[in-house]
């Protein structure tokens, strides 16, 4: 069984350059996605430079997106409403994906491909996802916030999911996968899209790393992010989050209706610091600590 890591790419030159190093002796292929649009529709540059990865240059198949998803609904001369923003988001974030059935082509049948957002990490090396015989599966991830070391602890991170090509629907259909395994005898998964008892959660399945970049950054990736909307009507500022960071805090609560903007985009929640032996190894070497110290706590 080969396995090919599919991700998009804004321009997260640090997650993308940690992911081809933990990853690289797992996988066969990488396939990198990118698009000229951002999530909120603004045309933007290519950031990806397959030149700055030399050592996974041969692994890594990269894959450009020029164009809108049909049936935007558009900026309507600055009248849209947000969840007419949020709906045009996620047209551009399901193109992204199934763009990237382009470079998939040549996979047999029991290959598995995994489909991740870049800050999520898959960890290859788990005994459970080793000795699994599932050809669906969801990984179960450490979720961490701003430093590589200070994890968020109050909900568990489904991020990376998998599923061999034999059963793979769409790369759509893979990222909307229930995170749950249903028993045998459900016979509504007889009948579902996104329920199935051939699946298996990964429970030690790796890391999601989420913000390692400084308040200005964030700022402008929550502006042109899936949730754009949301964020603008939050009135967070680059000094509000740096505030966060400075703080050790969580500034997004996910307990709370997306409709209360106010309440959602402003929680205080301490991050917890945690042991580098939950880490993945290549980030447990005091090279490579020395090299990222300033996103260690």
């Amino acid at each position: 069984m080969r396995i090919f890591d599919c991700t998009t790419f804004y321009s997260e030159h640090l997650m993308m350059d940690i992911r081809f190093h933990i990853l690289n002796d797992f996988v066969e292929k990488f396939i990198v996605c990118e698009s000229t649009y951002s999530h909120s529709g603004k045309k933007k540059k290519l950031n990806f430079n397959i030149n700055n990865y030399q050592k996974f240059k041969d692994k890594i198949t990269y894959i450009v997106i020029d164009e809108e998803p049909p049936n935007i609904i558009g900026d309507k001369n600055g009248l849209a409403e947000p969840f007419e923003k949020r709906s045009d988001s996620l047209k551009r974030i399901e193109l992204s994906y199934n763009y990237m059935i382009k470079a998939l082509s040549d996979v047999d049948e029991n290959d598995l491909i995994i489909l991740s957002d870049n800050d999520e990490i898959p960890n290859l090396n788990s005994k459970q996802f080793k000795n699994s015989k599932r050809d669906i599966l969801i990984f179960k991830q450490l979720f961490f916030y701003y430093k590589f070391n200070l994890q968020y602890d109050l909900i568990p991170w489904f991020g990376s999911k998998a599923a061999k090509k034999k059963k793979l629907v769409s790369m759509s259909w893979l990222r909307n996968l229930k995170n749950k395994q249903y028993p045998f005898w459900r016979l509504d998964t007889f009948f579902s899209n996104n329920k199935y008892i051939n699946l298996e959660i990964i429970n030690d399945g790796g890391w999601h790393f989420t913000n390692l970049m400084t308040a200005e950054k964030m700022y402008e990736k929550y502006s042109n992010f899936g949730h754009h909307d949301e964020f603008k009507l939050s009135g967070l500022t680059v000094e509000d989050l740096q505030k966060k960071i400075d703080n050790k805090e969580m500034f997004f609560n996910h307990f709370v209706d997306k409709e209360k903007y106010k309440e959602r985009w402003n929680f205080d929640y301490k991050l917890k610091r945690i042991s580098d032996e939950k880490l993945p190894k290549y980030l447990q070497s005091n090279e490579i600590r020395s090299k990222l110290k300033q996103w260690f706590d």
